[in-house]
C-alpha cells in the first residue's frame, strides 16, 4: 500500500513565499513523473508543475518564474517552491506520484494568498 503525505500549505501576503512537500511511504519499486495540482471551488484541478524522474521540469504558464519544483528520490519526496505568490494562486494543491506504474494523489494542502 502507497501513501502520499503533504505538507506546508497556509496563509501567506502577496508576495511571500511557501514550500510544500510530499512524501511517499509504503511498497514503493519506482516512482516515475511526479506533479502538483491545485483546484479552486467550481474549476476543474489544474496541472501546476511536473518533474520527470531524471529531473526535468515543466510548468503551467501561469507560474513560470515563481515556483520551482525539484525532487529526491531518495526521500521519496516532491516539493514546490513558491515565490512571489499571488491571490490567484489560492487553491488546494495537490500532489500527485505515478509509483509502480499507478497514480497516486496527496490529501491536498490549502494555499490562502491575501492581505
Amino acid at each position: 500500500q502507497v501513501q502520499l503525505v503533504e505538507s506546508g500549505g497556509g496563509l501567506v501576503q502577496p508576495g511571500g513565499s511557501l514550500r510544500l512537500s510530499c512524501a511517499a511511504s509504503g511498497s514503493i519499486f519506482s516512482i516515475n513523473t511526479m506533479a502538483w495540482f491545485r483546484q479552486t471551488p467550481g474549476k476543474e484541478r489544474e496541472l501546476v508543475a511536473a518533474i520527470s524522474r531524471g529531473g526535468t521540469p515543466n510548468y503551467v504558464d501561469s507560474v513560470k518564474g515563481r515556483f520551482t519544483i525539484s525532487r529526491d528520490n531518495a526521500k521519496n519526496t516532491v516539493y514546490l517552491q513558491m515565490n512571489s505568490l499571488k491571490p490567484e494562486d489560492t487553491a488546494v494543491y495537490y500532489c500527485n506520484q505515478n509509483i509502480n506504474f499507478a497514480r497516486y494523489w496527496g490529501q491536498g494542502t490549502q494555499v490562502t494568498v491575501s492581505s
